[in-house]
């Protein structure tokens, strides 16, 4: 629980949190009450999932009459003031087991916790008076109806008509739409209007419209006794206005409870936290992984690396199998999906070239922790169709050089990790043999050997196989480790070299099959440490390249040429760790230095920024700040994954 003494609207307005409902939807704001991006909603539901997010209720505003007084808990921000100044009355907020605000004030104490229903497009806001006096209060509803991604402004097409039942609202953002239902206790009164030139500040920072008008179509009055609750539900679902908030309450703790694992009350935590990215995707009848919050959807490579601490390590065989399932079935010219369509009719996109090598490492893993032989010999003829495509040649001229290398590159297509592109501008052209994507090769094809051995199945490939491996043991080091003590970024051999100091090579050490001996792996990593090492991740880039960034920020333009140019990444935290324990084994000093790795992102977790979350980024020089998305799967993934180790050591 934080706790708060006389709290700044700009420290709680930067503090955010978020709720899931496993098919996409989540609700999210902030902790002063206002919100400050256009991706902050109360319901923001997916009407495909986990896909078509669209925002139907805003926010909520609580008013506590008390005495003859009247207290407005709320806060947003204008172009020239924050009205109301709710935030002053907030002493406390909890994310555990829900987000749960306490607010205070002369006569009154109330607390307001926000879930979501698991599998429906539903949330519900509780209200307790936790005081010694009866109080009333007024919650005004705001609804929005729009794609997450968009603006609202006042317009004659959107009218927002409720029509009030008993006991609950439906309400239609203009003809034909499909009704808003809300629940509630109390007495609606109508009060429709437009409310004009909210400001999100986050959405300002980054060079994107900043103001979007919202509709308010009434208020709910209703008196709460001491010790008294009340529920608000608001749903896609007319079945949902048949619910009771106590009975959802107690299923979603039941559900909270069952996901808590160990005696590891953090380690606890950040299982919840990843359940939030586990998906039901409708157009595959399967399990996916959402790669971030609020913004990203579903993606091959996100999906692979993040899945090893949110499915694997956290002994979620079933949901691993269905989401390994979907991605084999849509293999095509050996390649996996990096994105599924968003919109029904959108193709599916095949731009990746690490996601389908990372399928091997993420299969042998999987076999690893469950031991499951009839899984990986049904899967092994998929395996062999990709090194059949990527020994000869498959989309973007993937294929195998004469030295064992997979080369793959064309045009403007950015098929690695580091795919950041501003129109036709590439940030980080990476076209040739990026050393990732070697480290990522050997392991596909030890991987390969292995199961083929353990499995004892016989195939054409077997002597292919070798002489790939073969290749790779003897060219990787004279192509790879140059005479600075680290590896290079990407060879074209026999053509050029960029031997950029970036985190990429971390992978050659940390994979579980690796091409340098002992003393290459500790080179590597003592360098990676020396330069990239930061307590939130690793950097991208060195700062002393000409192409560092420090801080990542600004317009569309600034931010994506920071994106992976020195930027820090938290996911690439548990690659340190995993390098570092094969390098200098475990004991209790090494124990301390992967605990000390968890240090600062474990406070970043329960104090700043996302609240129970984990940034996508940080700036590269003094990272701080999280930034980019407020709650990423593999950032979480990778702290999921220490923890263990932490436990095995």
């Amino acid at each position: 629980m934080i706790n708060f003494v006389n709290p700044k609207y700009e420290s709680l307005a930067d503090k955010e949190w978020i709720v899931t409902n496993g098919i996409g939807g989540y609700a999210s704001g902030t902790l002063s009450g206002a919100n400050t991006r256009r991706y902050h909603g109360l319901l923001v539901a997916s009407l495909n999932p986990p896909t078509q997010r669209v925002v139907l209720v805003a926010k909520v505003e609580e008013s506590v009459m008390v005495n003859d007084q009247v207290f407005e808990l709320s806060a947003n921000q204008f172009q020239q003031s924050i009205n109301p100044n709710g935030y002053q009355y907030i002493t406390n907020f909890d994310r555990f087991p829900f987000p749960k605000t306490i607010y205070k004030g002369p006569g009154f104490a109330l607390s307001k916790t926000v879930f979501m229903v698991y599998g429906q497009n539903t949330t519900v806001v509780e209200y307790k008076n936790t005081g010694a006096k009866s109080i009333a209060i007024k919650v005004d509803i705001f609804l929005n109806h729009r794609d997450y991604h968009s603006i609202m402004r006042e317009n004659q097409h959107t009218n927002f008509h409720t029509e009030s039942q008993e006991g609950f609202l439906k309400t239609y953002a203009y003809f034909g739409a499909n009704p808003l239902f809300t629940k509630h206790e109390g007495h609606f009164v109508s009060q429709p209007n437009w409310y004009k030139n909210f400001v999100y500040e986050k959405e300002q920072s980054r060079g994107l419209d900043p103001v979007e008008d919202t509709f308010k179509i009434g208020s709910i009055e209703i008196k709460l006794d001491a010790g008294q609750r009340t529920h608000f539900i608001f749903s896609t679902e007319e079945t949902a206005m048949e619910a009771d908030g106590f009975t959802l309450k107690n299923s979603e703790t039941e559900r909270y409870e069952s996901l808590r694992q160990t005696d590891d009350c953090f380690l606890n935590d950040l299982l919840v936290s990843g359940d939030q990215f586990i998906v039901e995707r409708k157009s595959t009848e399967s399990h996916s992984i959402i790669a971030g919050y609020h913004w990203f959807t579903d993606w091959g490579r996100d999906s692979m690396i993040a899945m090893r601490g949110l499915c694997i390590d956290s002994g979620k065989q079933d949901v691993c199998k269905s989401i390994l399932k979907t991605f084999l079935n849509y293999l095509d010219a050996g390649m996996l999906p990096n994105r599924f369509p968003d919109a029904p009719g959108d193709e599916i996109e095949y731009n990746t070239i690490d996601a389908t090598l990372w399928l091997f490492v993420v299969l042998y893993e999987y076999h690893q922790k469950f031991k499951d032989d009839e899984f990986i010999k049904n899967a092994f003829d998929k395996l062999t169709e990709i090194i059949r495509f990527h020994k000869t040649q498959t989309r973007y001229n993937i294929h195998e050089t004469p030295e064992g290398f997979i080369f793959g590159g064309q045009g403007i297509a950015q098929l690695t990790w580091m795919d950041a592109r501003i129109g036709d501008f590439v940030v980080t052209p990476r076209h040739g043999c990026p050393v990732e994507i070697q480290a990522l090769w050997y392991n596909a094809l030890k991987v390969y050997q292995h199961f083929q051995s353990h499995l004892a199945l016989n195939n054409e490939l077997v002597d292919a196989v070798n002489d790939s491996i073969g290749k790779l043991e003897s060219n990787f080091v004279p192509f790879f480790f140059n005479q600075k003590g680290y590896l290079n970024d990407v060879v074209l051999p026999m053509t050029s070299v960029d031997d950029s100091l970036r985190c990429n090579q971390i992978y050659a050490v940390s994979l579980p099959f690796s091409m340098l001996n002992h003393e290459q792996q500790k080179q590597v990593l003592d360098v990676v440490t020396e330069k990239l090492l930061t307590p939130f991740g690793l950097r991208t880039l060195e700062p002393q390249h000409s192409d560092f960034k420090p801080n990542y920020g600004g317009d569309v333009w600034s931010r994506d040429l920071a994106y992976h140019q020195g930027t820090v990444w938290p996911f690439l935290i548990s690659e340190y760790a995993e390098a570092y324990r094969k390098v200098y084994g475990a004991n209790p000093q090494r124990k301390a230095h992967l605990e000390s790795l968890v240090g600062l992102l474990k406070n970043h977790f329960y104090n700043a920024d996302c609240i129970g979350g984990v940034s996508e980024i940080f700036d590269g020089l003094e990272p701080r700040q999280g930034k980019g998305t407020i709650q990423q799967a593999w950032s979480v993934s990778a702290l999921i994954r220490i923890m263990y180790m932490l436990k095995k050591s």
